[in-house]
């Protein structure tokens, strides 16, 4: 079986003058010096992303994490892969079993996969073979603060970020965390890849806004984040 990644029609990239390409065929944005992001590189394998969500969910179900302070997150977690990022008062780890269930975390999706691998090539990333996948739900006044991912035992390999659903404005600040962060409108589709100098830029999501046309067709009243990782 073969995957269709990409659509019949390429989206047209919003905002399109800022785009350029690395040579592989797929316009990119800049978005800091070895950070890109790509305009609708997921909406051709939307619906089986979709398929593939739903079928993680039902063997490790979301859930609302707590911080090492005892705070709850809001937005609603789970993994896939070898390894699961946890957080609970114990601190911020991969996992290979899932706490709730002490089974291991569902199988990582050849979907997932080969997304993750095709946009991080994209983005000059060549080589990257993902093991964990967080899954975050974002509903309507969900958030994530600025934090970065640095509970991977290298920093090597980049990160592959895949938003589904609703609009988010992604924050994507620096090295240190009072550096002032960009702001991206990322939609249905698009994927952010970032590593190398940018690999533990501070990043985040503002609240997440209500759609004035409803749930999304395919995701309903959310938002979705595939984040893949080289954990191990």
């Amino acid at each position: 079986m073969t995957l269709r990644l990409f659509p019949d029609v390429p989206a047209v990239p919003h905002g399109g003058d800022s785009f350029t390409s690395l040579g592989n065929g797929w316009p990119v944005e800049s978005l800091a010096e070895g950070a890109w992001l790509l305009r609708g590189f997921a909406i051709g394998a939307a619906q089986t992303l979709w398929r593939e969500i739903e079928r993680v969910i039902k063997e490790a179900p979301l859930r609302q994490m707590s911080t090492p302070g005892g705070q709850k997150m809001s937005v609603r977690t789970t993994s896939c892969g070898e390894v699961g990022w946890v957080s609970d008062r114990k601190g911020y780890r991969y996992a290979a079993c899932d706490p709730e269930s002490t089974c291991p975390w569902p199988a990582l999706p050849e979907s997932f996969l080969h997304l993750a691998q095709t946009a991080a090539t994209e983005a000059g990333y060549a080589g990257f073979v993902p093991d964990s996948c967080l899954i975050n739900r974002y509903d309507p006044g969900t958030r994530m603060s600025l934090h970065q991912d640095k509970d991977e035992r290298d920093f090597a390999a980049p990160i592959v970020s895949v938003s589904l659903g609703f609009d988010a404005i992604f924050l994507f600040g620096g090295l240190r965390r009072n550096d002032r962060p960009s702001r991206t409108r990322l939609y249905h589709g698009d994927v952010v890849v970032w590593g190398g100098p940018a690999r533990l830029r501070f990043h985040g999501v503002l609240p997440i806004a209500s759609s004035a046309d409803g749930p999304h067709p395919l995701i309903g009243p959310h938002r979705f984040n595939l984040t893949l990782r080289k954990a191990t």
